[in-house]
């Protein structure tokens, strides 16, 4: 990790963000709000609000605003993507790895939004009021992963490490919840895990 800064490479660089990149980048988020769309997904929260920040967990409004307490997941996205990519295709440039990787980003929301995925987070998560998300929330999702894309492309490898673990011990204490937790939860429930998170444990 620690590429040369990716914003400022010029046009066909190694390490550079070209234009064409940018449009690129541009063109695979409007194709997850498209789809999204097509899916039924609402643009904005159906409270009829447009917030910053939603601090509520247990609320219909999770996922539905442009930030909440699931941000620095999809931030925790964007170091994992930068660092499979950059093993798997370390002579790729940065701007094909970053585009890939948005790629993915924008298949798992689409992914995450369809009634299968919903419903199994009702059933074994403490996501009881959670309908999906709304087009708003998964287009800065992918805003925070490519975020933490050129985070972990710039940043030394442990200070990445450091803002990761340090992301899932504060997530994980102040709501219970994180992206470990919420990856076990989703392949492999635990009964006492869902107990604890809930409040009754």
């Amino acid at each position: 990790m620690g590429e040369p800064s990716p914003l400022a490479g010029t046009r066909g660089s190694h390490n550079g963000v070209s234009g064409q990149t940018v449009v690129a980048g541009v063109a695979i988020v409007v194709l997850l709000a498209a789809i999204l769309w097509l899916m039924g997904r609402t643009p904005i929260c159906a409270c009829g609000t447009i917030k910053f920040w939603h601090g509520v967990v247990q609320s219909a409004e999770t996922s539905q605003h442009i930030t909440d307490w699931y941000t620095p997941s999809h931030v925790i996205h964007g170091f994992l993507l930068y660092g499979l990519l950059h093993l798997l295709m370390p002579k790729a440039a940065f701007a094909t790895r970053l585009l890939i990787a948005l790629g993915l980003e924008a298949s798992w929301e689409i992914i995450e939004n369809t009634d299968a995925t919903i419903e199994r987070y009702r059933t074994t998560t403490i996501a009881l009021d959670y309908y999906g998300d709304s087009i708003l929330n998964s287009v800065c999702d992918a805003i925070a992963m490519a975020t933490g894309f050129f985070l972990a492309a710039k940043l030394p490898i442990w200070v990445t490490v450091l803002l990761a673990v340090g992301a899932e011990l504060f997530t994980g204490f102040m709501i219970r919840d994180n992206l470990t937790l919420n990856v076990l939860m989703l392949l492999y429930p635990i009964e006492a895990v869902k107990t604890w998170q809930s409040g009754a444990g």
